[in-house]
């Protein structure tokens, strides 16, 4: 991925199983950044662990709000969060935690518009929306709203292509030439020398 994206920063997503425990985040942490990651995302990352990365000088911009993967049915499903002054306290406290202990930015996810600039204006650190309305300090949307690749489009989302309909067309299209003999045809694929050909078949009605 280095290779083929020389100028963007990567924020490698973490496997839950790579930072079980701390040792572990370390391990994998540092295998991955030395490989060529920028930062980090350990998704649910508890405090003493990003310490313990950040204090080993690894780059961690992690994340607050709604968790997706495995930590969602934990948290009690993917869902907005932030809707009453407590629930909102308890995302900027994360948050707020996070920063304190090594977090160098974070996505916040599925907050209200007011809850999300809130947060951002109190960090020091950046904060990226994505599903969460508001300015923050930068926006993130995710490819398949990005190009329309699902069925429906989410309601934070805004689409920039129709990957989709393109998509069935085209799938469409190659199913249809399956089904009524236009692909593949001879040109799509080679043959073997006569020669070959024959001792082939003989071998085969021979044996079996």
């Amino acid at each position: 991925m280095r290779e083929a994206a020389k100028i963007i920063h990567i924020n490698f997503y973490m496997q839950t199983p790579t930072f079980y425990s701390k040792e572990a985040a370390l391990k994998y942490g540092s295998i991955y950044m030395a490989n060529g990651a920028d930062s980090l995302l350990p998704m649910g990352v508890s405090n003493e662990t990003l310490k313990y990365m950040a204090d080993n000088h690894l780059v961690v911009f992690g994340h607050v709000g709604a968790l997706s993967g495995w930590q969602t049915s934990r948290h009690g499903g993917y869902k907005r969060l932030g809707l009453t002054a407590e629930d909102a306290m308890k995302v900027f406290r994360q948050a707020y935690e996070y920063q304190e202990n090594g977090m160098m930015g974070m996505t916040i996810e599925l907050t209200p518009i007011e809850v999300t600039n809130a947060i951002a204006k109190k960090l020091r650190v950046p904060v990226v929306a994505i599903c969460a309305g508001g300015a923050a300090d930068g926006s993130e949307m995710v490819d398949f709203d990005t190009f329309n690749m699902m069925p429906s489009l989410a309601s934070h989302a805004k689409a920039y292509a129709d990957f989709f309909k393109w998509a069935t067309s085209a799938y469409g299209a190659w199913a249809h030439d399956v089904r009524t003999g236009g692909y593949p045809e001879d040109k799509h694929g080679f043959h073997m020398e006569e020669r070959e050909l024959d001792k082939f078949l003989n071998i085969l009605e021979q044996k079996y």
